[in-house]
C-alpha cells in the first residue's frame, strides 16, 4: 500500500487494495471481517469536492471493491441502496453535496440494453437518480423540507441536465427508529412538503419522490421502515402511497406492504404499484401505469382513469384553500378535515360468488350484482370504472357520497362493449337507488366495431375469373374442414352448400363470431344506458364531464345527463369522426374534430354548459358545481355561513340607470368600481354562470342567498349577437351574425329558460327569476323556428317545480304579453310568487305607449284636451254663441290650431295615464303579485322569504306523505298542505292571520312549536289510516269482506315481524281499543 503514496490515479489505487487484501483474504475471512474500506487523502486538493477523501470499499467472500460505493462513507453506502439501480442502469457518479445535515450523492443513469430488451418502447435516454442522506435527530416538517430543498438544489447545480425520469430517493439515516411516528402524520408532512415544492420537483424532470424513515408505531414495539412514494402522473396533482417494509409471509423476504388508513390508499389517488414487491426490487425503466398514461394522452389528450381520484381530491383541497381566504376577512376559522375525499370502486361481479367472466348474458338473467371493493389500480378488464366516492367538502366537512363513472380510453379505445354498459348501467342504478349525484368522465371512441377474426383469416373468395380478381367475385365462402370447425361449439357462420370448381364448399351467409361485441349487440347496450341516463336525468343529479374525444353513444350520453363542462383542447363531442365525414362527402372538408364538436360549437349550441382549460380545472368546476346541490334527491339544501364574505341584512347598494343598457349579471353580483363593491342581491362572489356562450338574451346560473343556493334565471337587457358558424362542407356558406334585442325571448333563449328551470328542479334549487321582459319574438323566422314551442316549455317546466320559484321584476324592469303569462305565479300556484320593485316595475298586456296608440288614439286625445285645456274651453263656448257661419270658421281654425299645440304634450300624457295602470301597485291591487318590495331590502326580504317557505315546504311536505297511505284517502295537495298549516298557525294563541305574512314570525312559530307540530303530523297520520280503514270496512259487499280480511292479514303478517315485547304492546293496545 505505501507504494501508491502520490498517486491520483483511484483506478489505479484500487487495484493496487484489491491486490494488498488478496493475500489476506482467507485470515480475514476465518476473522468475520465482513467489509474492509480503504480512506485516503488526495494529494492536490483545489476545491471542497476535491478535499473529500478517497473511499474505496471491498466486501467479502472475495474481497472486491464495490464500485458503487466508491468515495461513500462505509457506513452510509447501504442507505443508498444503489444495488436497485445497478439492474436496470449503468451508474456514472456526478459528484455529490455536503450540508451540515445531509449528503446528497448524484447518479447519471442509462438504461442498460439487457433491461431495454425487456421493457419495450421504454424512454433510452438518460436520466438522474438523486440519493440524498440526513443526519437530523428529529423527524418535522422544516427538517425534511430542508433535506428535500437541499436535494432539489443539488440537482439545479448539477452539471447534466435531464428534464425527464429523473428520481429522488430521501434517506433518514439517523437514529429516528427511537422517535414513535404515526404513518398517517409523517405521510400528510411528506405530502404537503412536496406539494408546497412541486413546481420546482416538475421543472427538474423529478418523476417520483421516494423517501424512507426508520421510527417506532408506538412505544413498545420494535422499529419499522417506512416507504413513501410521491409522484405527479397527471402534471396537476402529488399523488402519494405510503408502504412499511415488513415480512412477507409466503417467503419471508422483506416486502412493501401498503399501509391502510392513509390519505392515499382511502382515497384511491395513488397506483399502490409497489405493493407485495421486494425491498430490493430494482428500480423500472418505465414506472407502473406510464403505459397507460401514455397511451390516453396519445389517444385523446387525457388522463388514465385510475388517475381521476386524485383530480378530484386536488379539487376538494382547492375549494377549502378557497373557502379559508374567503373567510379570512371575517375572522372565522375554517377548519379542514385531514382526510377530504374516500374512495372504494364499484366492481360488477357473479352473485354465486365465483370469479369468471361475466357477459351482458349473466346481466339479462339477473345473475350480477355491483360491490364495494378496494382494488388496487388497473385492476379493471372492463373499459367502464366505477367509484363510490366520499367528498368532504366545505358543505358537507362531514362528506357527501357521489358515483364517479369513467371511460378506460386505454381498453380497446374506450369504446363501448356490452360488458362495458353493464358496468355503466348498474353504477348509475346504485346512484338512483341511493339518490345521490352521478358523473360520467368522458373519454371514448363510442360503440365498439369488432369482426370475427378466426373467420377473417380462413375465408375464401370466389372470384369470377381466377386468373383475373380485378374483374370481381360472386362470393365469399370456406372449405369444409373449416366449416366444420367453425360449427363445432356453437354456430359462428351460416353457410349454403354450393359446388366451386367442381367441388363442394360453403358460401357464407351471415358471419356470427365467437369473439364478443362485434357490432349490432354493442348498439343495443347503447340503448341500454342512453334510457338509463335519461332516466337518471330526470330522477337525480347527473353530469358529464368531458375530458377526451366522446363519440357516438358517448356524445348521446352528454347529452342525455345535460349538465356537461367540456374540456377546450382534444375533447370534442361528436356523432362520427372528420375522417369518416371526409370519406362520406368524398372531399377533405374537415381537418379536425374539433371543427364538429368543439367547445366553439358544443359551447355555443348550448350542448356544454361550462368549459374548462385543463384537466383539473374541470374537475375543479365540477366539484364547484355539486357545492349549490344537495348530497342527495330530495334532502336538505347545502347552506353555508357567509359570515366574513357577506352580510344577510345588508342593504343593495348598486342601481340600474333608467333608460341606459348595463349588464344584469350586476344585479345579482354587484359591481366593483375603484375598490368599492356596490352589492347585489345575492352573497358576494357566490354567482356561478352555465350556458353562457348559448342564447344570450338569457343569463342562467347558480348563486346563494345568505349562504342557501339558489338557481338564477335574469333578463339581458342588451343587444347581443349569436353567431352561426359557417359550415366547411357547404360552399355556398358563410358566418351569419344575428342581432337578438335585449329583454326578448328568441327560440333559443326561451329553450335555454325552460331547459335550465328542468336542471334546477331536479338539483332541488329555489329557483328566482329576475325577470324584465318585453315579450317573445314572433316575426315569421322566429315563428318557423319554433318560438311558440320553446315558449310553452317555459310553462311546462314551471308546472312540475317543486321548490320556490320568486319572479321578481327588477327596478326600471317590465313584464309584458306573452311574457307574463309563461312567467305568471298561477301555473303552479303552489310554488309560484309573483314580486315587484316598489315604483319602478311595470307589467301589463302592452307596453305604455303601445297601450295608448291602441286604446288612446287622437279622438280620445282631442276629447281629453277639451276636457282640461282653458284655452280649449273658451274656443268652445264661443263657438257654442258664435251665429255667423263665418266667425265660427275662424272659432274652428284656433280650435284646430290649439289641438295640434297640444297633442305632443297629451300625447305624453296619455302615455304616462297607460303607464299608471302598470304600476306594481296596481299589481298588488288586483292580487297578481304578492307585494310590492324596495329594491334596497330586496336582499334582507327574500332571504326571509326563502327560509320561511322553505321550512314551509319540508312541513307540508311531511304532511302530503302522512297522508298518502292508501287509495281511499286522497292525499293533500300542496295547497291544501299549506293551508292546513295556515290553519294551525292562526289558531295558536296570540298568533293573528297578518303575522301569517310575517315570515319571521312564522320561522319562530315552526321553531318554537317544533314538537307539536310532530305531534300533529303524527295525529293526522294515524287520523287518515283510521279513515282508510273505515272506508274498506263500511264499503259494503264483498269489497268489505275482502278489505276486513286483508286489515286482519296484514296485521297478522306486522305482527309476525315484531318483538315479542311490541307483541304485546299491540296487542294490548288492540284489546283496550275494542274493549275486548
Amino acid at each position: 500500500v505505501d507504494a501508491i503514496v502520490g498517486s491520483d490515479d483511484e483506478d489505479e489505487i484500487a487495484i493496487s487494495c484489491g491486490d494488498a487484501l488478496t493475500s489476506h483474504a482467507g485470515n480475514l475471512q476465518k476473522a468475520d471481517v465482513r467489509r474492509v474500506s480503504f480512506i485516503l487523502d488526495r494529494t492536490d486538493a483545489t476545491d471542497i469536492e476535491e478535499s473529500s477523501p478517497i473511499v474505496l470499499t471491498y466486501r467479502t467472500p472475495e474481497y472486491r471493491e464495490e464500485t458503487l460505493y466508491r468515495d461513500i462513507d462505509p457506513s452510509l453506502g447501504p442507505h443508498l441502496e444503489l444495488t436497485r439501480i445497478a439492474a436496470n442502469f449503468q451508474l456514472k457518479s456526478l459528484g455529490s453535496r455536503h450540508s451540515p445535515a445531509s449528503h446528497v450523492h448524484l447518479y447519471a443513469c442509462t438504461p442498460k440494453p439487457s433491461a431495454l430488451v425487456k421493457t419495450k418502447g421504454a424512454n433510452r435516454g438518460s436520466r438522474v437518480f438523486a440519493r440524498a442522506l440526513n443526519f437530523e435527530l428529529d423527524f418535522s416538517s422544516s427538517s425534511f423540507e430542508r433535506m428535500l430543498v437541499d436535494a432539489l438544489s443539488a440537482l439545479d447545480l448539477c452539471s447534466l441536465k435531464f428534464t425527464s425520469d429523473n428520481h429522488l430517493f430521501l434517506s433518514l439515516a439517523s437514529d429516528l427508529e427511537r422517535n414513535v411516528l404515526d404513518p398517517v402524520n409523517v405521510e400528510q408532512i411528506v405530502a404537503g412538503v412536496v406539494k408546497r415544492h412541486g413546481d420546482r420537483i416538475s421543472a427538474l424532470g423529478i418523476v417520483e419522490v421516494e423517501t424512507r424513515i426508520v421510527c417506532c408505531l408506538d412505544a413498545d414495539s420494535p422499529p419499522i421502515a417506512i416507504r413513501l412514494f410521491s409522484s405527479n402522473p397527471t402534471g396537476f396533482v402529488q399523488v402519494m402511497n405510503t408502504y412499511v417494509e415488513a415480512a412477507s409471509e409466503v417467503t419471508g423476504k422483506r416486502i412493501y406492504k401498503l399501509v391502510g388508513g392513509t390519505k392515499a390508499s382511502l382515497a384511491s389517488s395513488g397506483d399502490s404499484s409497489w405493493d407485495g414487491l421486494n425491498v430490493d426490487t430494482p428500480y423500472p425503466l418505465v414506472r407502473p401505469f406510464d403505459a397507460q398514461r401514455k397511451a390516453a394522452l396519445r389517444s385523446s389528450d387525457t388522463v388514465y382513469c385510475y388517475d381521476l381520484p386524485a383530480l378530484f381530491e386536488a379539487a376538494v383541497e382547492q375549494q377549502w384553500q378557497q373557502a379559508a381566504e374567503k373567510n379570512k376577512q371575517g375572522n372565522v376559522i375554517v377548519s379542514r378535515p385531514p382526510m377530504v375525499m374516500y374512495t372504494t370502486e364499484l366492481v360488477v361481479k357473479n352473485k354465486n360468488g365465483t370469479d369468471g367472466k361475466w357477459a351482458m348474458k349473466d346481466y339479462d338473467a339477473g345473475n350480477l350484482e355491483l360491490v364495494q371493493e378496494d382494488r388496487g389500480a388497473g385492476g379493471n378488464d372492463v373499459g367502464v370504472v366505477a367509484w363510490l366516492v366520499v367528498l368532504r367538502t366545505v358543505e358537507y366537512p362531514n362528506g357527501r357520497q357521489v358515483v364517479l363513472i369513467a371511460n378506460d380510453i386505454t381498453v380497446k379505445a374506450g369504446s363501448f362493449g356490452t360488458r362495458e354498459d353493464v358496468v355503466f348501467k348498474m353504477a348509475s342504478e346504485f346512484a338512483r337507488d341511493k339518490r345521490i349525484p352521478r358523473l360520467f368522465i368522458a373519454a371514448n371512441s363510442g360503440a365498439r366495431i369488432g369482426l370475427a377474426d378466426g373467420i377473417k383469416n380462413a375465408y375464401k373468395v370466389a372470384f369470377k375469373d381466377p386468373s383475373k380478381p380485378e374483374n370481381g367475385f360472386d362470393f365469399l365462402y370456406v372449405e369444409k374442414n373449416m366449416y366444420d370447425e367453425f360449427s363445432e361449439e356453437f354456430m359462428q357462420i351460416k353457410c349454403t352448400k354450393v359446388t366451386h370448381e367442381g367441388r363442394q364448399v360453403y358460401r357464407i351467409t351471415d358471419i356470427i363470431g365467437k369473439e364478443p361485441d362485434l357490432g349490432v349487440e354493442n348498439l343495443k347496450g347503447s340503448g341500454l344506458i342512453a334510457g338509463e341516463t335519461s332516466v337518471a336525468y330526470r330522477e337525480i343529479f347527473t353530469m358529464t364531464v368531458v375530458l377526451g374525444r366522446t363519440v357516438g353513444i358517448g356524445a348521446y350520453l352528454v347529452r342525455l345527463g345535460h349538465r356537461t363542462i367540456q374540456k377546450t383542447t382534444a375533447a370534442p363531442i361528436i356523432l362520427t369522426g372528420y375522417q369518416a365525414l371526409n370519406k362520406l362527402m368524398g372531399v377533405e372538408v374537415y381537418s379536425t374534430n374539433e371543427q364538429i364538436g368543439g367547445p366553439g360549437i358544443m359551447h355555443l349550441n348550448g350542448v356544454s354548459h361550462q368549459v374548462a382549460q385543463d384537466h383539473l380545472m374541470a374537475v375543479k368546476s365540477a366539484v364547484d358545481w355539486l357545492s349549490y346541490v344537495p348530497s342527495s334527491r330530495g334532502a336538505l339544501l347545502p347552506i353555508t355561513d357567509v359570515r366574513g364574505i357577506d352580510d344577510v341584512e345588508r342593504t343593495i347598494t348598486y342601481m340600474p340607470t333608467p333608460g341606459v343598457p348595463y349588464d344584469p349579471r350586476l344585479l345579482i353580483t354587484g359591481e366593483e368600481s375603484g375598490g368599492d363593491w356596490a352589492g347585489g342581491i345575492f352573497d358576494r362572489g357566490s354567482f356561478t354562470e352555465s350556458l353562457s356562450g348559448w342564447a344570450k338574451t338569457v343569463v342562467v346560473g347558480r348563486a346563494r342567498l345568505g349562504g342557501i343556493p339558489m338557481g338564477v334565471i335574469i333578463t339581458e337587457n342588451r343587444t347581443v349577437e349569436a353567431v352561426r358558424p359557417a359550415d366547411p362542407a357547404d360552399l355556398q356558406a358563410s358566418e351569419s351574425v344575428l342581432q337578438e334585442a335585449g329583454g326578448v325571448w328568441f327560440p333559443n333563449s326561451a329553450y335555454k329558460t325552460a331547459q335550465s328551470i328542468n336542471d334546477f328542479r331536479v338539483e332541488d334549487l329555489p329557483l328566482m327569476v329576475i325577470a324584465n321582459w318585453r315579450g317573445f319574438s314572433g316575426g315569421q323566422r322566429d315563428m318557423f323556428e319554433e318560438v311558440l314551442k320553446y315558449g310553452s316549455m317555459i310553462v311546462d317546466a314551471f308546472t312540475a317545480y317543486e321548490q320556490p320559484v320568486f319572479v321578481f321584476i327588477p327596478p326600471f324592469g317590465e313584464i309584458r304579453g306573452g311574457a307574463w303569462v309563461v312567467l305568471d305565479a298561477s301555473i303552479n300556484a303552489s310554488v309560484m310568487e309573483m314580486y315587484a320593485t316598489k315604483g319602478t316595475a311595470r307589467g301589463g298586456v302592452l307596453e305604455a305607449n303601445g297601450a295608448a296608440s291602441v286604446k288612446y288614439r287622437t279622438r280620445d286625445l282631442i276629447k281629453t284636451m277639451h276636457r282640461l285645456d282653458s284655452t280649449l274651453q273658451d274656443l268652445d263656448e264661443k263657438l257654442q254663441i258664435e251665429t255667423e257661419e263665418e266667425g265660427k270658421q275662424v272659432v274652428g281654425k284656433h280650435i284646430a290650431a290649439r289641438e295640434q299645440e297640444l297633442l305632443p304634450v297629451y300625447e305624453q300624457i296619455s302615455v304616462q295615464f297607460c303607464e299608471l295602470h302598470d304600476t306594481p301597485g296596481r299589481m298588488k291591487a288586483v292580487g297578481v303579485i304578492e307585494k310590492e318590495v324596495e329594491w334596497e331590502t330586496a336582499r334582507s326580504f327574500f332571504y326571509w322569504r326563502l327560509r320561511r317557505k322553505l321550512a314551509e315546504f319540508d312541513l307540508r311536505r311531511q304532511l302530503i306523505q302522512a297522508g298518502d297511505v292508501g287509495r281511499g284517502v286522497k292525499a293533500l295537495t300542496p295547497i291544501a298542505a299549506s293551508k292546513l298549516i295556515h290553519d294551525w298557525f292562526v289558531e295558536t294563541p296570540g298568533l293573528t292571520e297578518d303575522l301569517w305574512n310575517e315570515d319571521k314570525a312564522v320561522l319562530g312559530w315552526m321553531a318554537e312549536h317544533h314538537a307539536s307540530l310532530e305531534q300533529r303530523i303524527a295525529s293526522y297520520t294515524k287520523q287518515v289510516v283510521a279513515t282508510e280503514v273505515i272506508q274498506v270496512m263500511t264499503s259494503g259487499g264483498n269489497t268489505a269482506t275482502i278489505g276486513i280480511a286483508g286489515i286482519v292479514e296484514g296485521l297478522s303478517r306486522g305482527l309476525e315481524s315484531l318483538s315479542q315485547e311490541e307483541r304485546n304492546r299491540v296487542k294490548q293496545l288492540v284489546a283496550q281499543t275494542l274493549q275486548l
